[in-house]
Parts: C-alpha cells; sequence; structure tokens
C-alpha cells in the first residue's frame, strides 16, 4: 500500500512533543524535517557510501565482520532465520568491547565522512531521546547517563542491489519463493533515524497492513526500538518493518542506531508503571540482550531473541 499517513514531524516549530507522542503511540514512525544536519555531511556520506559498495568482493570482504566483531563488511545475514537480499557495512564512532570499526584502506575519505555523519546523527538522536524521555513523564534527561560518553549506538550502510527473483509477502510471513531486502523486524535499541535514497522500498505495519513509507527529500526517517518499547511499559509499542528489493534498481539506505551503553539494564521507567498498570516487563541487560541478538542476524542459532520473552505474567 501506498503511504497515506506516517506522520512528517518538523522539528522547527513548536509542538514537537505532541506531534512525536501521537506518532510513537500510533505508528512507531514518523519523518522529520528541519533536522538540522548540514547538506554537506550528507552529500559527502553518500558519496562514500556509494563507493564503499561499488569496490572490489576482495576489498569489501578484507574488513569482513566475524562472530565476535560485529563491525564491518557483511552479505551474509539473517533476519527470522532468512537471508536478506543486502550488503552492510556496520560501524561505530570508537571501539565498545569486542566491536571495533574497520575501515577500508581504498577509501581514505570514508572514515571522516561517515564519522562527521554519525555524530551529528547522535546529535538528533539525543534530541529525540530527551522528548521521549519528558513524554513518558521523566525529566527531559532522566535516560542521557545511558547514552552521553561511551555508548554502542552503531550506523549500517546498506546496499539492496537489483533482485531478480523479489518477493513482497502480505501479512508477517517471510518470501517462499523470491527475496525481501530485509525480512519483518523491530529494532532493538532505543531510536533509529534512516536515511533513504530516492527508491522506494521501507515498508512499516499499521492495522494489518504494509504501508511505504516514501522517500521524502530533507527529511529522515525515525522509529522508536524495543527498548522505547520496555521504557514505556507497551505506551509505545516498536513498529514491524521490512524493506523490499526492486527488479530493476538498486536502492541505498543509512541506519544510526541509538543504543546505550552495555552495562545499562532497562525496565519500564517509574513514570509508567502504577497500580492499574503493572510492569509488563522483567528488567533487560542491553549487552547480554544485543549480543544474544547479533549471533542470530549472524547465523542461524534458532529463534531470534525478542522483548516478548521478558513479558511479566500474561501482559499482552
Amino acid at each position: 500500500m501506498n503511504d497515506d499517513g506516517v506522520p512528517v514531524i518538523d522539528l522547527g516549530r513548536g509542538g514537537v512533543h505532541c506531534a512525536v507522542d501521537a506518532a510513537c503511540r500510533d505508528w512507531g514512525f514518523f519523518q522529520i524535517a528541519n533536522h538540522g544536519i548540514a547538506a554537506r555531511v550528507i552529500e559527502d556520506m553518500t558519496t562514500q557510501t556509494r563507493a564503499f559498495f561499488a569496490q572490489s568482493p576482495a576489498v569489501k570482504r578484507a574488513i569482513e565482520r566475524s562472530e565476535d566483531n560485529s563491525w564491518g563488511y557483511y552479505d551474509r545475514e539473517l533476519t527470522k532465520n532468512t537471508p536478506d537480499w543486502k550488503e552492510v557495512f556496520d560501524f561505530g564512532a570508537e571501539p565498545t568491547g569486542s566491536f571495533v570499526p574497520r575501515w577500508p584502506a581504498e577509501l581514505p575519505e570514508f572514515k571522516a565522512a561517515l564519522l562527521a555523519y554519525f555524530r551529528a546523527c547522535e546529535t538528533v538522536a539525543l534530541r529525540l531521546l530527551r522528548v521521549l524521555s519528558a513524554n513518558l513523564g521523566m525529566s527531559s534527561h532522566a535516560l542521557d547517563r545511558h547514552f552521553v560518553g561511551r555508548h554502542s549506538s552503531f550506523m549500517r550502510l546498506n546496499h539492496y542491489p537489483a533482485c531478480p527473483e523479489p518477493e513482497r509477502p502480505i501479512g508477517l510471513t517471510t518470501p517462499t519463493k523470491g527475496h525481501m531486502g530485509v525480512n519483518y523486524h523491530t529494532d532493538p535499541g532505543a531510536v533509529t533515524l534512516l536515511l533513504q535514497d530516492a527508491q522506494r522500498g521501507l515498508e512499516v505495519f499499521h492495522d494489518g497492513h504494509w504501508f511505504v513509507v516514501e522517500p521524502r527529500p530533507d527529511t529522515l526517517v525515525v522509529n522508536i526500538g524495543d527498548i522505547a518499547q520496555v521504557w514505556s511499559n507497551d505506551r509505545y509499542r516498536a513498529p514491524l518493518h521490512r524493506a523490499f528489493v526492486n527488479p530493476a534498481a538498486d536502492r541505498y539506505s543509512v541506519a544510526f542506531f541509538l543504543c546505550p551503553n552495555h552495562a545499562t539494564t532497562y525496565a519500564p521507567l517509574p513514570s509508567t508503571v502504577d497500580a492499574q498498570r503493572p510492569p509488563r516487563y522483567r528488567p533487560i541487560n542491553w549487552g547480554e540482550f544485543y549480543s544474544r541478538r547479533t549471533l542470530g542476524d549472524y547465523a542461524d542459532h534458532g529463534e531470534e531473541i525478542q522483548i516478548s520473552q521478558f513479558r511479566i505474567g500474561g501482559a499482552a
């Protein structure tokens, strides 16, 4: 289906808190205009992204990620234990535990361009984090300690090559004959920022249907992740989304995932819990959760870990 309702929020105008709250309650997805990231920073990053994926397989595989270090190049990722039709490059701003950024020697401007965009996205994402915190009844800066300084946020460059056998299943199913770029999933972190190119491909599941999130010039797509759902005690729901592929055109996108430091344990915020609405989740340690989630993406290790496994009793 076409996009006919994903909200667009202008960060340069008033009413941002109310607009974000409504979007998170209804869609879990919205697009932001006037986000403040300079056009030159975006242009330099997108130029380097395309240059990287144009490199030979040998150059890309020289910095391939591993089971121990999930940052680097990869083209065999699984979602719902089904291979995705894509290649990616993941990195963070600095080493985090066993996650160490790796850079291609063949592209001398690559690192600087990507880090400049990473830092710009970090600023925007932290601004949105503070809006979420206030909307959930906490102080604006109540969650900063998990994200400011050393944290595990990372960025992903996506390339979806033209696919000879694309398939877009109806409902929450995976392809049986063809391919999706990425099968349906939620993001495990707190907030995701996505820059799309002009090629359609992103869909969100809403009211029982798939809706295309149309590419809009000068905007970023935002969606909340599993951590925000847990904090909100299900007031906000992390949205299911996926990416489809085109038989005749490549597609590129760049995602920034705002994630806390590995020591963070998250649970429903005190402001979201009362006698009528008890906590719906047990506390979850981010480092343990994410390492298990990454292992499931890297290779077929059974059922992907989900926040539903931490639900209390029969909460729904």
